[in-house]
């Protein structure tokens, strides 16, 4: 499902022309949150009212094919593992315009209890959800 669009404005490259490496993980980042609303329907208010969020514990991301100023990306992702109190999902960043793929990020969030600051186990409804959009070809 694609759940980013975005350009590589100039101010987002380095001085070799090319985005940065901090720039792709705000961009993957802003797809994660997309994600986790279209599967639990999770948004920054359940951060206020019910204290659970989620937390990115580890982050494998392979470079593919520079970004330069000006190209046009989108992200797809996908859930492809439900554990005891945490995703993973694999994300990748489409570059439209040249028709390749620029990076992929695979991203393991744990649920997250916010006053405790400790992971917390996934509920039984959010397995449910989770499952529907489970990609068991992606991993």
């Amino acid at each position: 499902m694609i759940l980013y669009k975005g350009i590589s404005h100039p101010s987002l490259c380095d001085v070799m022309g090319h985005m940065t490496t901090r720039h792709y993980v705000a961009m993957f980042d802003d797809a994660s949150y997309h994600l986790i609303y279209a599967i639990f329907g999770w948004s920054g208010e359940q951060a206020k009212i019910e204290n659970t969020g989620w937390a990115d514990v580890r982050h494998v991301i392979e470079y593919l094919d520079e970004v330069a100023e000006g190209d046009l990306l989108e992200i797809t992702g996908t859930l492809v593992r439900v554990g005891t109190k945490s995703i993973t999902a694999l994300y990748t960043m489409h570059n439209i315009g040249k028709g390749t793929t620029a990076a992929t990020l695979e991203s393991t969030s744990v649920f997250f209890d916010l006053t405790a600051r400790s992971a917390i186990p996934i509920t039984d409804k959010m397995r449910v959800a989770a499952t529907t959009h489970l990609d068991a070809g992606a991993s």
